[in-house]
């Protein structure tokens, strides 16, 4: 009977797999894009008759854990707003859709993607116009997507284990801060901005490139004496100079010292904190399937095999590392943008377990995985939010379920196909 009820929902499942795998990318962005208008214009009248105080900010979580009464309430809102809207769309225009994407296949795969991520780009969009609260989740979200990648590849790629990333993230967020602060705003510490604040919306991607240069060079000093050692070695290593980088910010009163440097202006917009994620998105995924990223994981499977075949590992781990590190430097300097105030204690223990729960959470060795874990687990430290000390609880006991189930993640060990993401559907 048991092995009977298995099949009946294994072939279920795979039925479900079918009809919804008949829609290709494109359909689905126009059924998600569908979706959030109805939001917008429908939303808060939809939301009143379901007896709701307001629309769901993220999906109703935070309502159903303040009152679980809501639960069907939320449900039916969430049902009628985004899983129908999402899935009939999807559906109903996968012939049409799918002639479209057999068109822009036969094109250079950039015209596709650009369109795609054009589609995606006006549904986060509108997504986040609801509330402020959404905007900025969604901007840390794609910040923590950025970050998570770039550990990922000393992690997972590299087969190291680095906890220097907040070190990383912290040189960034305090260089990038006073690139902008000192330049184009009026302040405590620094006085009146140098240049016109006018010019500074322009300059500020020159302010991204320097934080992460800032940050290469910190891992040029860490990479240098460290990578001479292994393992727990490394760790230790990587784990004193976040320590030395964190106490360093503390004690430098020009910037504020223990009190934080506030005042940066307002260029961390979704528009440029997305194309900024897109592009490292790009360049990571390119700088992985190159050939000194399977350079990077022969000397992760084997040093010495991959020394005896030529590779320069000591190099590649270092380029590896510098990279792994500009991208990290970005991601602080973003974050410190979008919050407009930057604290060393921020950069502490707690952003270092964060960031490694996103990487094994997702996935090692996968840029799909650091994308999933990233986004899981940042939305659910916002939707678990009034659980407060639960809250923490809850999530390390879903890591230890996942690497005791899946010790290497969720979706680890895959290559991101982007020619096969946004393919047509047989």
């Amino acid at each position: 009977m048991q092995n009977k009820d298995n099949s009946s929902a294994r072939g279920l499942w795979q039925g479900i797999r079918a009809f919804l795998a008949k829609a290709p990318m494109l359909g689905w962005l126009l059924g998600v894009i569908v979706a959030v208008f109805l939001e917008q214009y429908f939303g808060t009248q939809l939301a009143k008759g379901l007896g709701l105080p307001k629309i769901p900010v993220l999906f109703g979580f935070v309502i159903m854990l303040k009152t679980p009464l809501m639960i069907p309430s939320v449900f039916a809102y969430d049902l009628l707003i985004f899983f129908i809207p999402i899935i009939g769309v999807a559906r109903i225009t996968a012939s049409i859709t799918n002639q479209l994407a057999a068109a822009l296949d036969r094109m250079p795969l950039i015209i596709s993607a650009v369109l795609h991520l054009i589609l995606l780009y006006i549904a986060l969009h509108t997504w986040s116009e609801v509330s402020d609260y959404r905007n900025l989740t969604l901007r840390l979200t794609l910040i923590a997507v950025l970050l998570t990648l770039s550990l990922n590849i000393i992690n997972g790629y590299m087969g190291e284990f680095s906890c220097s990333h907040p070190g990383f993230m912290a040189l960034g967020a305090y260089m990038g801060s006073v690139f902008t602060v000192l330049l184009f705003a009026k302040d405590k510490l620094f006085g009146p901005a140098l240049l016109p604040p006018e010019l500074g919306p322009y300059l500020f991607p020159l302010g991204l490139i320097i934080a992460g240069l800032t940050a290469s060079v910190g891992a040029l000093a860490i990479a240098v004496p460290s990578f001479r050692t292994r393992g727990d070695y490394l760790a230790i290593i990587s784990l004193a100079f976040m320590f030395i980088v964190k106490s360093l910010i503390e004690n430098l009163e020009v910037v504020g010292g223990p009190r934080g440097l506030s005042g940066q202006p307002n260029w961390a917009n979704l528009p440029t904190v997305f194309l900024v994620t897109i592009i490292g998105v790009w360049m990571i995924n390119n700088f992985v399937t190159s050939i000194l990223g399977k350079a990077l994981n022969a000397v992760r499977d084997d040093e010495m095999a991959a020394d005896a075949m030529t590779v320069d590992t000591r190099k590649t781990k270092i380029v590896a590392f510098m990279f792994a590190a500009f991208w990290a430097g970005v991601a602080g300097a973003l974050f410190a943008h979008v919050l407009r105030y930057v604290n060393p204690g921020t950069f502490g223990i707690q952003k270092l377990a964060e960031v490694l729960a996103m990487v094994y959470f997702g996935g090692l060795n996968s840029v799909y995985g650091s994308i999933v874990g990233a986004v899981g687990i940042q939305i659910m430290g916002e939707a678990l939010r009034p659980l407060e000390l639960f809250k923490w609880i809850l999530i390390p006991t879903l890591l230890i379920l996942v690497m005791i189930y899946r010790p290497t993640g969720l979706i680890a060990f895959k290559e991101f196909n982007l020619k096969r993401i946004l393919a047509p559907r047989k």
